[in-house]
């Protein structure tokens, strides 16, 4: 926790220096990751979310070879391509895309990329969410079992469950057969109790 206090803080004092020039800050976060620290360089973005709503797709595709875990992969789903994608940045084609990747923390950071659009915590407005972009995400990698998918799947239906339980009932409904036992257990708690495992 101590390291993680002094990356944020360090990475809210580049966002203060850029504070009115987003192409800068952007800049210097792409020169950040590339020399290998993509947690301060997400934390930069967290720290200035007007820059990250303006990542490009370019701009994206370079910070993707960086994912290497479920920390740097959600890091970079919750603050830069998420925020982006609801911006209007990353269109829907863009992230729809990396649910093809053969790299598994592509494929889960399209997954993660629906919590901002959910999330009011994650700057989420829509009162209903966003259930069209996000459970066209979930139907691409209903098939794919690998754990930290499946995670994924489970969090991104969760997160819009509060928003919008109809479209998530009604998604676990069509998919049942297809869904790992995991999402099924996890979203219907969610649903039922407000809790991914209610004790």
């Amino acid at each position: 926790m101590p390291a993680l206090t002094a990356v944020r803080s360090r990475a809210k004092a580049i966002a203060r220096t850029h504070r009115t020039d987003h192409v800068s800050l952007i800049a210097e976060a792409l020169a950040i990751a590339a020399d290998g620290d993509e947690q301060l360089a997400f934390e930069v973005f967290r720290a200035a979310p007007e820059a990250a709503a303006a990542v490009t797709i370019k701009q994206a595709e370079r910070l993707l070879p960086t994912l290497h875990d479920w920390n740097s992969t959600d890091c970079f789903g919750c603050f830069v391509s998420g925020v982006a994608w609801r911006e209007g940045s990353l269109t829907d084609k863009h992230i729809l895309a990396w649910t093809r990747s053969n790299n598994l923390w592509v494929r889960r950071a399209a997954l993660v990329s629906t919590v901002p659009l959910n999330l009011n915590a994650r700057g989420s407005k829509a009162p209903k969410g966003e259930p069209a972009k996000t459970l066209a995400v979930c139907e691409r990698l209903i098939d794919d079992h690998e754990d930290m998918i499946v995670k994924a799947l489970s969090w991104a239906l969760r997160t819009l469950a509060p928003k919008n339980p109809s479209a998530v009932r009604q998604f676990l409904t069509t998919h049942e057969p297809r869904l790992a036992a995991r999402v099924l257990r996890e979203t219907r708690n969610k649903l039922k109790t407000g809790l991914k495992n209610p004790r």
